[in-house]
């Protein structure tokens, strides 16, 4: 099972995409420092989307919202599941009440 840690802080992260801005190798980075190569890529690719300056894929902000519509649909959906059979069952129930009144 591979072995897993903490995420990175984002002090951390965020000085990483300054070094590689400032002309530091992400190769260079990966080798002095944790991360490996396709973290940092990453972490500075994100921070390009985040800035404006690639146009590709989803800013941060746009990462969270998207979680969080996903996680509320995911509710809402469960909720109208339990309604229908709640629903349903309410109707079945009343149903069998209204036959047995009518035979007594």
């Amino acid at each position: 099972m591979p072995k897993t840690r903490p995420p990175y802080p984002p002090e951390f992260r965020q000085q990483m995409v300054e070094l590689v801005r400032a002309g530091r190798s992400i190769r260079e980075l990966a080798e002095e420092f944790e991360p490996c190569y396709h973290t940092i890529r990453e972490w500075v690719r994100q921070a390009d989307r985040d800035e404006g300056r690639d146009g590709t894929g989803l800013t941060t902000k746009e990462r969270e919202e998207l979680r969080r519509l996903r996680r509320e649909n995911r509710r809402l959906q469960e909720e109208r599941e339990i309604l229908a059979k709640a629903a349903a069952w309410f109707a079945q129930g009343t149903d069998t009440r209204q036959g047995k009144s009518t035979s007594s």
